[in-house]
């Protein structure tokens, strides 16, 4: 059985959102379009395939495309217009919050493969 890095609750956190992400569609349904449905779902999808791959085998790519996933769910209700409604609130908070997590593995990451690296002070 493979040991779990320590950071894969990141990754699991992020397969949550994910997965009520996926589900978002369905649990307000009244106040989505096509557009956002569609939206909600693939990004949810995407996000929950590539947590689950960083999980099981982690690689720095992953946490990029889960960084460009959060954001891309940020800006997505104004570029697929479905502004000022129910999905672009769950939208934009869940892409924040995944793309938070990813920055803040990628951070960690960075962090423990260069501890060597003093840390940038401001010249006085």
């Amino acid at each position: 059985m493979q040991k779990w890095r320590q950071r894969s609750v990141l990754d699991l956190y992020n397969l949550l959102l994910s997965t009520f992400l996926f589900m978002s569609p369905w649990l307000f349904a009244r106040a989505n379009g096509t557009a956002a449905t569609i939206d909600l779902r693939t990004s949810g999808a995407a996000i929950a395939v590539i947590s689950l791959a960083a999980m099981v085998a982690f690689a720095e790519w992953e946490e990029w495309a889960n960084l460009f996933l959060g954001i891309w769910l940020m800006v997505s209700p104004w570029v697929l217009d479905f502004a000022h409604t129910t999905a672009m609130h769950l939208g934009t908070l869940v892409g924040f919050t995944v793309a938070f997590l990813a920055a803040l593995e990628l951070f960690l990451e960075y962090d423990a493969t260069h501890p060597d690296s003093p840390p940038s002070r401001a010249q006085d």
